[in-house]
């Protein structure tokens, strides 16, 4: 990106500010509120049912102008926010939406300078959320088991970040298999089976460190759950779900909007106790049949069959 964009080369939040360049992406919205997401190319024209937008009208321009296809039909040109990026880039695997991604930040209680381990990096969006809070002083150790995966999470990175962020070490492979020693204070797994690598990051994890496994499955929250109650060494377990919905407010018009976010996945946070504690067992009244002889996962230590 050239320096035109006012992208200061020691700042790595990924925030531009001045006139917009070629080589920039920017989004375009119509009078709908439709977005539609564009990379500047001095020369290039952009072509629409509405007629073709010039790029050339907006390189050189300042962010936040308005500008009128060859039919007359005018379109508001801004950068794109980090949550719009996420989730137009290009992609290799299901991205954790932003809705999500703030949560996990929030419960994981992400800070500049902190060492994180994410497994596996999908198209990398959660990986951008992670770098800008961690900042280059940060280390962001990510596994992905797929190649592709990772080359697409690669390059959505270094695109928004205009480089490769010093702060991030990708590795490809089984986090069980390939895990680093590296100690790390934040631990996130977005993977289909979190339950089978709850020793593997213990191991690394400092004590008082926070876990967060992202599961799309009801099956997977319980699993992982139990998982972590039988083990011992963490804090009782939290799961959660994350919905928005959008409301329309024009005049005495206030309603629920027709937009709105609902189920993607389920979160659960807990925290990495000193070595050889175990966490007291928590007061509770399983409802009846809930640990029975059907079930056949991983049974908290004090509970017998109903």
């Amino acid at each position: 990106m050239e320096s035109g964009a006012g992208l200061d080369r020691d700042d790595w939040s990924g925030i531009r500010s001045g006139p917009l360049v070629a080589g920039e992406r920017v989004s375009l919205f119509d009078q709908k509120g439709r977005r539609h997401s564009i990379k500047l190319t001095a020369g290039a024209t952009y072509h629409t049912t509405k007629g073709g937008i010039n790029h050339d009208e907006l390189i050189g321009g300042p962010d936040g102008v308005v500008i009128t296809s060859a039919k007359g039909i005018t379109y508001l040109a801004l950068r794109p926010l980090l949550e719009e990026y996420t989730i137009s880039m290009p992609r290799g695997a299901q991205v954790i939406y932003p809705k999500d991604a703030a949560q996990i930040l929030m419960y994981t209680d992400i800070f500049p300078g902190a060492r994180v381990l994410e497994a596996g990096v999908g198209s990398g969006a959660l990986s951008l959320s992670i770098l800008r809070a961690i900042g280059p002083s940060g280390k962001l150790y990510s596994y992905e088991r797929r190649a592709d995966f990772a080359k697409v999470a690669a390059s959505n990175v270094e695109t928004f970040f205009e480089r490769p962020h010093p702060a991030w070490d990708v590795r490809v492979g089984d986090l069980v298999e390939t895990i680093g020693p590296e100690p790390v204070d934040r631990a996130i797994l977005d993977m289909l089976a979190p339950w089978e690598c709850i020793d593997a990051v213990g191991e690394v994890l400092e004590p008082g460190g926070v876990l967060c496994c992202y599961v799309a499955t009801t099956t997977q929250l319980g699993r992982t759950m139990d998982t972590l109650r039988v083990h011992g060494g963490w804090l009782e377990p939290r799961g959660v779900e994350v919905s928005v919905r959008e409301w329309h407010a024009e005049g005495l018009a206030i309603r629920p909007g027709h937009g709105g976010t609902g189920h993607t996945g389920f979160l659960i946070h807990t925290r990495r106790l000193a070595p050889g504690v175990t966490a007291p067992l928590k007061k509770r009244r399983p409802a009846p049949g809930a640990y029975g002889p059907d079930y056949q996962g991983p049974r908290p230590a004090g509970i017998s069959i109903d």
